[in-house]
Parts: structure tokens; sequence; C-alpha cells
């Protein structure tokens, strides 16, 4: 199993940036934590804060190089139909990962563009959030999800 997990604006700052809500995990700690828990799965990481180096890592997705896809568009979520297309696209599975709860912070934050075009949306439980992303997608490759 191939999984692409990609990142979006400042998601490279986990850690540093604003731990009351994000926690002091890193990126990497998540990448090694996706490893340690599946390792039968190969992963491919992505962070990026430019959409368009975003969608372009999607758009490598297209052609059956990954089985499965889990993304943390950050505030992209919000806004960017272009991300959304771009997932639309996907005939993989696709899981929104979001850190914090959406619906207890700012009122932009309760409404998601890339969201109906996703298999679903794991938010609120910090770096958690991304291995039930993964656990679903192993589940959902393998038949069973």
């Amino acid at each position: 199993m191939r999984f692409l997990v990609i990142n979006g604006p400042n998601l490279n700052l986990l850690g540093k940036r604003e731990p009351s809500l994000y926690g002091t995990t890193t990126f990497w700690d998540i990448e090694n934590e996706l490893k340690k828990r599946f390792p039968s799965v190969v992963f491919e990481y992505f962070q990026s804060n430019s959409e368009g180096a975003l969608i372009d890592h999607i758009h490598k997705a297209v052609d059956g190089a990954f089985d499965g896809l889990a993304i943390n568009p950050g505030a992209y979520a919000h806004y960017s139909y272009a991300i959304r297309d771009a997932l639309a696209i996907l005939k993989i599975p696709v899981v929104e990962v979001h850190m914090t709860n959406v619906y207890k912070r700012e009122e932009f934050r309760h409404h998601s563009v890339t969201a109906p075009v996703c298999k679903g949306v794991v938010a609120g439980f910090g770096a958690m959030s991304y291995v039930l992303a993964v656990e679903y997608l192993v589940e959902a490759v393998s038949g069973k999800g």
C-alpha cells in the first residue's frame, strides 16, 4: 500500500505554531508515528505553503501511484476551489484531516469546500487525527472499509 500524506500552509511549524491549539507534536513526529504504526504502508509526505504546489502533488495521485490520500489542507480547506477540484479528480479514497476541532474555532473554519469531495473528515484529535485517517485508508484499500 502506498499513501500520500499532504499538509498545507503553516503545518511545517507544528510544535511551534499555537501550541495551545496544536500541541507540541511536530510534523516529523507525525510522520514517524505513522511509519511506526503502519509498517506495511509506504508513505510519501509533502508539505507546502503554496496552493499550486499542493495541487501539483495531488496530481501525482491521479494515475494510480498511490492507493489513498490523507490531506490536511489547512486554511485552504475553507476557500480553495482549486484544491477541491484537484481532489475531485482522484479515484482513490481521500480523507481530510484537521488537528483541531474546527467547530470550536472561528466561524469561517466551520465550512470546508474540500470535504465534500473526500470520503470523510477526521478533526479535533490532534496528531491522532492522522492515525485515524490512515486507519480508515488501510481498511478501505483492503476492502474492509
